[in-house]
């Protein structure tokens, strides 16, 4: 595995490689979700890179830049086991340089939701998600299904400027009582990963009632709402079913919906989401 740092390298590499290439964007401390999409990409593809790069621009001033999780030889480690060709692990000032003032807006799709609560976090991720699509020159881009709304941001960034990548959305990977693997999750105590577990029951709540024929979504926001409420440990910041392209929230769900919601277990923000209507599987068990 080729481990590059500068941009001038890797665009190097790619140049000699040739042929498909697969990207997983990460910000490291990787988990089996992050891997799962790996071995994703070496199936469909000549060759698979990772990027890791903890990227400052779509955090808030009060959110966990500094404290993010971050453990560099252990990542090389797990890539290089899972055969990934090449790592792009760049500095800062790599992607960010002196003088740098350019990013990209998606309007509409990030001003609900995740964009309500984080305002600029999904400037960041558009901003750095294009300059990593223009260096890496990506056949195919895998991406989780659990940051639903970053997928659809991205999707959208792609065919408004016509970016010759196709975005892989593959289902999110849980541990084995249903909470969604997270970087986050080691900031969670015994106590408060015992209360996340909240997030998935209201899920399949949601799941349970939309297949007994319920379709009334504000119905069933209060419903989801009522569960994690009495959770002592969780605070919502939304619970959200919505048209899972434009993200505005229904009154009434049709064929389908994203299901989706963000909640605050002590001091950990995590996000969950389902797909309503599609065979996509809540229920992954690891390897």
């Amino acid at each position: 595995m080729q481990v590059l740092t500068t941009i001038a390298t890797f665009r190097e590499a790619r140049r000699k490689l040739g042929g498909s290439l697969g990207l997983v964007p990460t910000m490291g401390y990787l988990h089996e979700g992050h891997l799962s999409l790996v071995r994703r990409a070496r199936a469909e593809n000549d060759a698979t890179a990772v990027w890791v790069f903890v990227n400052p621009t779509q955090f808030g001033p009060h959110e966990d830049f500094e404290r993010y999780p971050r453990n560099e030889a252990r990542d090389t480690a797990l890539l290089e086991q899972e055969g990934v060709d090449m790592l792009f692990f760049p500095g800062l000032e790599e992607i960010y340089p002196r003088g740098f003032s350019t990013y990209v807006d998606v309007e509409g799709v990030t001003e609900r939701l995740e964009g309500e609560f984080r305002p600029g976090h999904f400037r960041g991720v558009a901003t750095v998600v294009a300059k990593f699509f223009n260096i890496m020159e990506p056949t195919r881009a895998y991406f989780g299904q659990k940051d639903a709304q970053q997928v659809v941001v991205i999707q959208k960034m792609v065919r408004d400027l016509n970016m010759d990548v196709e975005i892989v959305v593959c289902p999110t990977v849980r541990e084995p009582d249903g909470l969604a693997l997270s970087s986050r999750n080691v900031y969670l105590n015994p106590l408060e990963r015992q209360a996340a577990l909240v997030l998935y029951r209201s899920l399949c709540l949601a799941q349970a009632r939309w297949a007994a024929g319920q379709r009334d979504a504000r119905a069933l926001r209060q419903e989801m709402t009522d569960l994690i409420k009495a959770e002592p440990l969780a605070h919502i910041d939304y619970v959200s079913i919505a048209h899972p392209e434009t993200l505005e929230e229904l009154s009434r769900i049709g064929e389908t919906g994203l299901v989706s919601l963000a909640v605050r277990i002590g001091k950990t923000r995590l996000i969950d989401n389902v797909v309503l209507g599609k065979e996509i599987p809540i229920w992954l068990f690891m390897r």
